[in-house]
Formats: C-alpha cells, structure tokens, sequence
C-alpha cells in the first residue's frame, strides 16, 4: 500500500498548555484529543514535542460539559448529570472515537508587530476509547474537526464573536501549508455555492463538467471536499471518464496491476525520470467555475529503485469525495456565512503572492497558533484570520 498522507497542525490546549499533532478534517466535526485512553495506545513519536494524551484533571482552566447543555446529543446515554458523553462513527470501517465532552482554552496569538495571546474557550472530546484506522496512526495525537456543525471549532470561534464564520485551508506542494480562521475570500477568487444538506450537512458542490487533457464532457454529479481523505473517491461515470481520458492521452507504459496499490492506473517510471507529461484535469462547477487540479498523482516505491507514478484517484461505489491530492497548490476557502467554496492557485506563507515563498520565513511560536488582527484593539475583537502551520504527514497503513 502507498503511505497515507495527512496535513496535521500542532495546537496548545489548556492551562498549562499541553501541545498535540492533531489531523485536520473537513469531513467531521468534533475535536478531540487521547485522553485517560485506556482503548487505544498512540505511538510516542506522534509528534516531536507533543503530549501523549490530554488530561483533564491538570488543567486548571479544564471543566466537564454538563449532561443538560445544547451540545449534549447523547442525553439519554448520560451516567451522570454532569458529564455528557459522545461517540463520533466515522466512514472507514470500524473506526470510531468515544468519550466525554470538556469546555477547555485554545491558544491563539495575534500575527503583528507585538503579538499578543489570546485564549479562546472551546469545546472538545476527552477519547478514551478510540478504534479502527486510529489504532492505525491515522490520527494518533487528536482530530481537529473543521465540519459545518455548531460543535466545530470555525463554529465556535464565529459563536464567540472572534472571527467570522469562515476559513480557508492552502495546502502546499512541499506538503507545508496553513489554515486561517476568518478568511473569507480574495476578489480574484474562483467560487461556487455549497450545496449543504441539513440532515447531514457536508462541504458539497455540484460538477457540471470535467477537462481531462484535450477532452471535455458535460456530466452532473455533487462531490464533498473532504481535507480527512488523502485521496480522491469517484464513482461512475466521472471515474470511468477521468480515468480512460487520462489514460489514452499518457505517453508512458502502464504498470501491471498490483494488489498493493489501491489505484487502478500507474506507470512505470525510468530511473532516469521522476514524472512524464500529463494531461490537465479541470473540473467545472455549475457557476461556470474552473477548480484545476495541480497535481492528480503520486510516485510509490515498488521496490528498491523501482517506482511508479499513479493517478491518485479511487473508485468509489457511491461518494463522490475530493481528497486533499485534488486540494494541492490551491488555497480552499469554506466560506460558511456566504455558503461559497472558493479557492485560487496561491502560495501558503504569503497572502499576496503565489511562488518563490519560504517556509523558514513562516516559522509559528512553537506550540502558539497565530491570529492576524483586523485592527490593533484588544484581543476581544473580531479577527480576520487565524493561522496554523500545516505539516504534511506521510503514514504507511496496512
């Protein structure tokens, strides 16, 4: 199997601050951290400086969600008045993470010339039972849900009055990128409407038509962007079309199947060679918008020098998912209050350029998320954006 690859931002929760890795994930909406975890042992090198589990009990700022508050959905699951439980499912089989809610303090720092602290009180799941594919590393430090429910952290920030109810996710080809918290939009932005199910409300938008090289089509289908899936999931007839279109306009030799590798087309690459020519893929949305997919694929290891470049897509039965592969080189805004994705070719360590960027010129306080306020008031004060480093994590999962 390739390895699995994740963007992970650290955050500081807590007084003191305890520092975790945690997974960024559109496609839930819960944040929560290992805690009192009896069910499940995170490896120690999840991250390089960062704790193991989350303790309640030695944060000072620390106080359980009661059994009777808005947030509380598993009510009648209460064992006592003062402390609601939860259980996230999740769409890979078997995976799932269950404990009890707390109310604890994020860490925030303003992104000036004198940066100030601010502590954003939040709500977030203690897991002590954690199952599935996060006994698999993928997510061994915690999961930050970035989902459209009122328990998610934009949703809480923007019930707090701190920034709007917006952010935006830039993903970068060096596998470094950031998200920002408040950030709505750019003018030169490409942008469709979210087309948001109330029962089960995701970041979704309609295709109206998919660009594979020289070839394109008309063909309606609804996808959901989901930053928790490394890899893209088609189902027909988008696949079969992206796939076949890509493939006949490809000058390369087709590597045989490999039960290894879960995507059905790969080529052989020479030793001379790190890519080949590929046609473009641009998908168009139902507002005549063009969302470019930088870079569809993925180089795996066969063996000792012997590699193959795969076109990262998977077929799917039913879900039409857009996975953090398509995300690639663009920045992604999920704008909430406008209900627009939007998105533009950009360079993550600079708001108003698009190449040539630095990583070691975007260095955070170690443990401290950055906030860039609108103006110079107080900490109080709605902000434009807060920032996060992303990191690009490669996990191999059998």
């Amino acid at each position: 199997m390739p390895p699995s690859s994740l963007h992970y931002a650290l955050v500081t929760v807590g007084t003191p601050g305890q520092t975790f890795m945690v997974a960024l994930d559109t496609g839930s909406d819960l944040f929560w951290l290992p805690c009192q975890c009896d069910g499940c042992t995170p490896p120690a090198t999840a991250a390089s400086g960062s704790a193991t589990f989350y303790i309640p009990g030695m944060s000072s700022t620390s106080k359980a969600v009661p059994c009777n508050s808005n947030f509380c959905d598993l009510q009648k699951e209460c064992s006592t008045a003062l402390q609601c439980p939860y259980k996230m499912v999740y769409v890979s089989a078997g995976t799932s993470s269950s404990g009890f809610l707390v109310e604890d303090v994020l860490y925030l720092s303003t992104e000036n010339a004198h940066p100030q602290i601010l502590k954003a009180q939040i709500m977030l799941g203690c897991g002590q039972t954690q199952t599935g594919s996060f006994l698999d590393a993928a997510a061994p430090n915690g999961l930050f849900g970035l989902g459209i429910d009122e328990v998610s952290v934009p949703s809480i920030l923007a019930q707090k009055g701190l920034t709007s109810n917006s952010f935006s996710m830039c993903f970068g080809r060096d596998g470094i990128g950031r998200i920002s918290f408040g950030d709505q939009e750019s003018s030169d932005q490409e942008e469709t409407p979210l087309d948001i199910n109330r029962q089960h409300p995701t970041y979704a938008i309609t295709i109206s038509g998919i660009t594979v090289g020289n070839k394109p089509t008309d063909m309606d289908f609804i996808t959901i962007f989901d930053t928790g899936t490394s890899f893209t999931y088609l189902a027909d007839p988008a696949y079969t079309y992206i796939t076949q279109s890509f493939h006949a306009q490809v000058q390369a030799n087709r590597h045989a199947a490999d039960s290894r590798i879960p995507f059905e087309y790969c080529y052989d690459l020479s030793s001379s060679e790190a890519r080949f020519p590929i046609p473009d893929i641009i998908l168009r949305t139902v507002t005549g918008s063009m969302f470019p997919v930088i870079d569809p694929g993925q180089v795996i290891s066969i063996q000792e020098h012997e590699y193959v470049y795969c076109l990262a897509i998977v077929k799917s039965m039913k879900l039409n998912i857009i996975g953090q592969n398509f995300m690639t080189g663009l920045r992604v805004v999920f704008d909430r209050e406008r209900k627009i994705l939007g998105w533009k070719k950009f360079n993550c360590f600079s708001p108003s350029t698009s190449e040539n960027y630095s990583p070691q010129e975007a260095r955070n306080p170690a443990g401290v998320s950055q906030l860039r306020p609108l103006n110079n008031s107080a900490p109080a004060a709605l902000y434009d954006s807060l920032l996060l480093m992303l990191i690009l994590v490669h996990l191999a999962v059998n």
